[in-house]
């Protein structure tokens, strides 16, 4: 998307925001602020249908409610909380397998002491009767020091059980933190992270990765004139189109509100279009209906740029040339694929009537 399109679309979730604040009459905090922003924007499906449930009943949101699903769905704090209570209840595991562990190794020393001191009885003992007296003291220390040992093994299996659990746990926070939550693919930071290691990795293995940028065709006009629910139907539609068309090792991404990007390990500028191609049929041909009317809202488009990594591009180099083709897929017609060839097409075609 240009940075023109980019200024319009962001002045108008800004503009929204505001107009939620002064509806619900709650101060223009920056917090505040960002919450409203969020909810116009759709970045957050959670958050989105929190707000709603309490518009839908009451009309309006109080300050406190605000406060409430700010600390749930937006606080920096919420994942390392998380994190932070995982990691307390694996350092009490930890501790407690270290006390048994302890405890078998005092149990394990007085048993050594126990047979040392039975040794030297055995050895002084005159008759059977202070040979029977030894050997029940070594027994019952026996059963103690397996008594022990037993404790301890139960405290080790169920230690692993939950340990495993607690690892499952981060394994659903390290996804939740890099997956939207409403078309389920990676989100701008999964993006983000990405990125950087396709530019290593094709520059360490000499190998092309390709990116598409794509963006929903008047979605803003769409949203608009149906509401954010039928609005977000319209984004899982079309994650779930790009998720049906790529493959496992392909990241595909919601980079912004509505657009999408997706990283294409070793695929050259041909099969990258190809795919893009793919996607963008998939959306055409999926109608839309409008789930409380059972009304037909017709089909989607999508516009998609398509760029091919080369030794001297950046991450801010190779976004800005995908951009730059979603860009003129935009604005010569739409529901198209452009790749960086046809940008240099375009540059020529302008030159050349220029010169003319």
């Amino acid at each position: 998307m240009s940075g023109r399109d980019e200024f319009q679309r962001t002045i108008a979730y800004g503009e929204a925001a505001i107009g939620q604040l002064k509806r619900n009459e709650i101060a223009a905090y920056p917090r505040n602020y960002e919450l409203w922003y969020t909810y116009c924007a759709g970045f957050n499906h959670a958050l989105n249908k929190a707000i709603n449930e309490i518009l839908r009943a009451r009309g309006v949101i109080t300050m406190d409610e605000v406060n409430k699903i700010y600390a749930v769905f937006l606080s920096p704090s919420r994942i390392a909380d998380r994190i932070d209570d995982v990691g307390t209840r694996i350092s009490g595991e930890l501790s407690g397998v270290v006390g048994a562990m302890e405890k078998s190794i005092i149990a394990t020393s007085d048993y050594c002491t126990s047979l040392n001191g039975a040794s030297t009885a055995l050895e002084g003992a005159t008759d059977s009767a202070d040979v029977s007296e030894i050997v029940q003291t070594l027994i019952s220390e026996t059963r103690k020091t397996e008594a022990v040992n037993r404790e301890l093994e139960v405290q080790l299996a169920e230690s692993r059980r939950q340990i495993a659990e607690l690892h499952e746990s981060l394994d659903a926070i390290r996804f939740e933190s890099l997956t939207d939550e409403l078309t389920t693919l990676a989100n701008r930071k999964h993006f983000d992270q990405s990125i950087e290691r396709a530019i290593a990795q094709a520059s360490e293995e000499d190998e092309p990765f390709s990116l598409l940028v794509t963006d929903i065709d008047h979605f803003k006009n769409f949203n608009d004139t149906y509401g954010h629910q039928t609005g977000d139907q319209v984004l899982r539609l079309v994650g779930l189109s790009v998720k049906q068309n790529v493959k496992g090792h392909d990241i595909a991404c919601r980079y912004g509100g509505e657009e999408f990007a997706i990283i294409l390990p070793r695929c050259n500028l041909k099969g990258a279009a190809a795919v893009a191609e793919q996607i963008r049929v998939a959306v055409m041909s999926k109608e839309l209906m409008k789930r409380s009317t059972g009304e037909n809202l017709g089909n989607i488009t999508i516009s998609i740029g398509v760029a091919t990594f080369n030794n001297r591009d950046s991450v801010q180099s190779i976004i800005e040339r995908a951009d730059s083709a979603l860009y003129l897929a935009k604005h010569t017609g739409r529901n198209r694929v452009c790749t960086e060839n046809d940008l240099k097409m375009e540059s020529r075609s302008k030159k050349t009537k220029t010169v003319a």
